[in-house]
């Protein structure tokens, strides 16, 4: 390429670009609004009503209630939240996931079998799918968790969450998606999907990095992992 060639981006699979707009709407919030979220002053108020607005608009986006957004500081902490937080507070239950996963998801598997947990590897077939008798068959012995990618961030390959989703739940099993890849592309709503949980990754749909959420349904049992001043209802 020459030095006044003009590359053209063709990545937007790792990162897309923040919308101009996304950029506009934060700039109040870098230079003026700066305040804590958490202060009962102006400063700290402004900041509180901009995060329940972004908040909300997330829910929106998913279908969801805003009380059952949590944001977080990307798609690996929303993944490692929904895995390491649901299988805390369900020992020792199984974990079920595939082959085909994002290392965002492999990893936290990986540790919990460090641990001593049984987590099991679904294999897929030939379009990358999971098979639904094969999760079936994983299903037989007492489960706390499934989690399956919703959209592959390497094949594009969907995956048909709304019937393993409905599989998990009868045998008892708590059911999370990692959507970074299909959220904001293609129809991503947690009723019609029967998801308990779903990460999403602002980076991957023109929103700035650093920033995601998790969608937790009411009533899903979730230990936080970071220990602090108890932000996001207590689970960060």
């Amino acid at each position: 390429m020459s030095a006044t060639a003009r590359p053209v981006y063709l990545d937007h699979n790792a990162t897309t670009p923040p919308a101009p707009e996304v950029v506009d709407a934060m700039l109040p919030y870098l230079r003026e609004h700066f305040g804590n979220p958490s202060s009962a002053h102006v400063y700290g108020r402004r900041a509180r009503d901009a995060v329940e607005t972004a908040r909300a608009r997330v829910a929106e986006l998913l279908g969801a209630a805003p009380e059952e957004i949590v944001f977080t500081s990307g798609g690996t902490e929303a993944n490692n939240l929904a895995i390491l937080g649901v299988t805390r507070s369900d020992a020792p239950g199984r974990v079920v996931t595939s082959r085909v996963e994002h290392p965002a998801t492999v990893e936290p598997c990986r540790l919990l079998e460090r641990r001593g947990s049984d987590v099991t590897w679904l294999p897929v077939d030939e379009t990358g799918r999971v098979r639904e008798d094969d999760l079936a068959a994983a299903l037989r012995e007492r489960t706390a968790l499934v989690s399956i990618m919703h959209a592959n961030n390497e094949t594009g390959t969907v995956q048909p969450i709304a019937k393993l989703a409905h599989a998990s739940h009868d045998a008892g099993a708590s059911f999370h998606t990692d959507a970074a890849q299909s959220a904001g592309k293609i129809p991503v709503r947690v009723d019609e999907l029967g998801v308990d949980l779903l990460s999403i990754a602002g980076h991957k749909l023109h929103a700035p990095k650093g920033v995601g959420a998790l969608y937790v349904r009411g009533g899903t049992r979730l230990l936080p992992l970071l220990r602090g001043a108890g932000h996001e209802r207590g689970l960060r």
